[in-house]
């Protein structure tokens, strides 16, 4: 017989592993989270990973005590005594208001929750991802760069292969431009050396590696571009030719792109660069 396994959750503070049945993040997905990879036993990209927490309540006027917060973190690991793990940290806007009227909401509900890390074989880290183009759109939305709740799009792309046959799917817009992965974000490499990521002003999530990236390319001598990339990656505007593609995301750093539908890559030096970088973060 096959043992179930127990996974650690916490709400509010305290070991328990269920929320009431009037919880808005229930009711309506009024809420946020994080996923964050733990290594030696700390939260990885921590300090982009609150900014992002922080702006995204501020967004949805959910009140936050993010000291409080870290705080429960911080002996929540201690407690389960993991050093290599996925952190999920779930902020909703709790219980109370009548239908989606918010008001009376003061307490937040908090539920941190902890996982083993994916195991892979072949690990797409090393040996390139194949990635297929999703059916399911992506509509534009007030919502756009955060990871809040709502995620009916993505689980309706990622439903759309099933197996080992791709690693990971792409999603466009309305408009056929691609802006992400069912779980991470896109990146180009030009032909002359630029790096260019999807506007997400309109609709995506703005993930911590691809903030990350962003902010430690001019350290790396790398420009990023943010621009409209078509589904079809052959019209760049004035950059050159698509040389690499790669995939990013907080918990599996850099996923070299070899296959997206029938278009092939190999693993080139720039995106190999990022990828080691981003490893060495993550597993500090």
């Amino acid at each position: 017989m096959t043992q179930r396994m127990i996974i650690p959750v916490w709400i509010n503070g305290v070991p328990e592993a269920s929320v009431p049945v009037s919880d808005r993040g229930l009711a309506y997905g009024d809420g946020v989270f994080e996923t964050i990879r733990i290594s030696a036993g700390q939260p990885t990209l921590a300090a982009l990973h609150w900014s992002r927490l922080q702006c995204s309540c501020e967004r949805l006027n959910i009140p936050l005590d993010l000291d409080l917060l870290k705080g429960e973190i911080g002996r929540f690991l201690w407690e389960q005594s993991t050093t290599t793990a996925i952190l999920k940290i779930i902020i909703t806007r709790g219980s109370g208001g009548r239908g989606y009227n918010p008001e009376g909401c003061s307490r937040p509900t908090r539920c941190l929750s902890l996982h083993p890390l994916p195991v892979r074989t072949p690990d797409p880290a090393f040996s390139g991802a194949r990635v297929m183009r999703c059916e399911t759109r992506l509509g534009r939305s007030v919502l756009a760069g955060m990871k809040h709740l709502n995620r009916l799009e993505q689980v309706l792309a990622r439903a759309e292969w099933q197996g080992d046959d791709w690693d990971e799917g792409v999603v466009c817009d309305f408009d056929g431009y691609l802006i992400e992965g069912t779980m991470s974000n896109l990146f180009v490499v030009t032909t002359s050396g630029c790096l260019l990521t999807p506007d997400l002003s309109g609709c995506g999530v703005a993930g911590v590696c691809r903030q990350f990236i962003q902010r430690q390319s001019a350290k790396w001598g790398l420009t990023v571009n943010i621009g409209l990339i078509s589904a079809a990656l052959d019209d760049l505007n004035d950059l050159n030719n698509v040389a690499e593609v790669f995939l990013c995301n907080s918990v599996n750093g850099v996923w070299p792109v070899v296959q997206l539908g029938e278009q092939l890559w190999d693993i080139g030096d720039t995106t190999l660069k990022i990828r080691d970088c981003l490893l060495e973060e993550l597993n500090a």
